[in-house]
């Protein structure tokens, strides 16, 4: 996130990086094609989350197909969602799979340069905890 959105917008540039990787993760990760907005997000959601796939829901489908004819398709992709579970129920802990990834809505935030879609019932604003 660092590079791919906040140095593209505030002209940072970093004089040094220390990059631990894999050579299947650098095949897996670089030059990827300019996936359309609900490609990239289901990529997203197959490889990192492990979800069988996204549900966007028409609210979602509207934004994509608004966002796209804004010429703003090719952002990079900031998922929000729970931080509790890899998948959109905070309640399923671990590595859980075979679930369809509910996009309720995506968000533009197009000063920084990335598209966020919301993913459940993931709030945009942080929230502070039951117990301090």
């Amino acid at each position: 996130k660092f590079f791919n959105i906040k140095c593209r917008y505030s002209g940072l540039r970093p004089h040094v990086v220390v990059l631990v990787a894999t050579v299947r993760a650098l095949k897996m990760h670089g030059g990827g094609p300019t996936l359309p907005i609900s490609e990239k997000i289901r990529i997203i959601a197959q490889k990192i989350y492990g979800a069988d796939d996204i549900e966007l829901l028409p609210e979602a489908q509207h934004k994509v197909e608004r966002y796209t004819k804004q010429g703003f398709g090719n952002l990079p992709i900031c998922m929000a969602k729970t931080h509790l579970s890899l998948s959109h129920e905070a309640e399923k802990k671990g590595v859980p799979t075979g679930f369809i990834l509910p996009i309720r809505d995506i968000r533009a935030s197009v000063g920084a340069g990335f598209l966020f879609p919301l993913v459940g019932t993931s709030v945009e604003t942080p929230v502070t905890p039951t117990e301090p």
